[in-house]
C-alpha cells in the first residue's frame, strides 16, 4: 500500500463518479433574494416561504392546484392562421413562435381546461407570461371564445387567470381585434346568466386590460400584482409627475373600487369555490373529498332498507 493505492486513486475515483447538480434545484426570490429549495416552492405554489412574494405560475400548474385531485381536460382551441402578417423584426414570427413553445411546452400563450372546482362544474382559462409575455394573439382570442362557448353549452362558469404584457406586435391590427371579439364572448355568459370570474395576476396590462380581463362580474387580484393599461413609467413621463406609493398594484386598485378582494394564492381556491356556489345560488360546497351527505328522503330509506342489527349479546 502506497500513497497511489491510498490517496491518488481514491481522489481520481471521486471525481470521475461525482455527481452533476441540478441547476433547477433552488430559485432566488426576486423580491427578498431568499434561495428558495424548488420542492419547497412547488408545494407552496410559487410563493415565496420568506416574503410571500407571489412568482409567475404556468396555467398547468395553476390548474392542478385549481381542480379537485388536481384532474381537469383540456379544451380543444381552432388553430389560426400562422404568421398572417409575415412580420420580422430580429427574428421571424414562426421562429419566435417555436423557440416559445419550445422554452414553455405549451402551444400557445392561453390555456383552458374543464374540470370540477370542490364539487362544482367550471371552465378555466389561465394565461401563460412566460409564453411571449402572455400576449395576446389570434390563439388567444379564440382560446377565450372556445371557454366562453363551452361554458354555455355546459351552463357552467368560467374562470379567467389573466397575465399579459398587452397585445402581440406580431399580429398587429388582428392582435387586436380580439378585444372586440372577447368582450362578445363575455357578453354570451352574461346573457346565459352564468358566472365571469376574473383573476388578475402580475402583470395584466394593455389590451387585455382595456377587454375582457375587467369584464367579470367579480375581479380578485393577487397581492401586489401590476395592472393597468399604461404602466406607471410611460405615465410619469407622460404627465412628468410623481406617482403615488404602490400605484396600479392590487392593493391600490382594491382601495379605488376596482377591485373586489386581492387574495392570498394559497387561499384562491377556497375563495373561489364559495364564490362560485354564491353566484349559482348553490348551497356551500362541503371541503374535503368525502360524498355529499344523503338528503332525508335518502337517508330515510336507507334506514329502513339497513338489516337490524343484532341484540344475541
Amino acid at each position: 500500500m502506497n500513497w497511489i493505492t491510498n490517496y491518488v486513486r481514491p481522489t481520481i475515483n471521486s471525481l470521475f463518479s461525482r455527481r452533476e447538480v441540478p441547476e433547477n434545484l433552488w430559485t432566488k426570490c426576486t423580491e427578498c433574494g431568499q434561495m428558495l429549495f424548488h420542492r419547497e416552492l412547488s408545494d407552496n405554489l410559487y410563493v415565496c416561504t420568506n416574503c410571500n412574494h407571489h412568482m409567475a405560475i404556468s396555467p398547468r400548474d395553476r390548474f392542478t392546484a385549481l381542480f379537485d385531485g388536481g384532474i381537469f381536460t383540456e379544451i380543444a382551441v381552432p388553430e389560426p392562421v400562422v404568421d398572417p402578417l409575415h412580420f420580422r423584426d430580429q427574428k421571424k414570427y414562426p421562429d419566435r413562435l417555436k423557440a416559445a413553445q419550445k422554452a414553455t411546452a405549451e402551444k400557445e400563450a392561453m390555456l383552458i381546461a374543464e374540470g370540477e372546482m370542490g364539487r362544482t362544474p367550471i371552465v378555466a382559462a389561465g394565461q401563460d407570461f412566460s409564453f411571449m409575455a402572455g400576449s395576446m394573439g389570434m390563439y388567444v382570442g379564440n382560446a377565450i371564445i372556445a371557454a366562453a362557448e363551452r361554458a354555455v353549452e355546459k351552463k357552467c362558469p368560467l374562470i379567467l387567470f389573466s397575465a399579459a404584457g398587452g397585445a402581440r406586435m406580431q399580429e398587429g391590427i388582428l392582435s387586436l381585434m380580439q378585444m372586440p371579439r372577447t368582450t362578445v364572448a363575455v357578453q354570451m355568459l352574461k346573457e346565459a346568466g352564468l358566472p365571469y370570474i376574473v383573476v388578475l395576476t402580475h402583470p395584466t396590462t394593455g389590451g387585455v386590460t382595456a377587454s375582457y380581463a375587467m369584464l367579470g362580474d367579480v375581479q380578485i387580484a393577487e397581492p401586489n400584482a401590476l395592472i393597468c393599461f399604461a404602466g406607471p413609467r410611460v405615465i410619469e413621463q407622460t404627465i412628468r409627475e410623481t406617482l403615488p406609493e404602490g400605484f396600479q398594484r392590487a392593493e391600490y386598485l382594491l382601495d379605488h373600487g376596482m377591485l373586489d378582494r386581492v387574495t392570498h394564492r394559497g387561499k384562491m381556491r377556497e375563495e373561489l369555490i364559495v364564490i362560485t356556489r354564491m353566484l349559482l345560488g348553490e348551497p356551500p360546497a362541503i371541503m374535503g373529498d368525502l360524498p355529499a351527505p344523503a338528503s332525508d328522503a335518502e337517508g330515510a330509506e336507507d334506514a329502513a332498507t339497513a338489516p337490524a342489527e343484532s341484540n344475541d349479546d
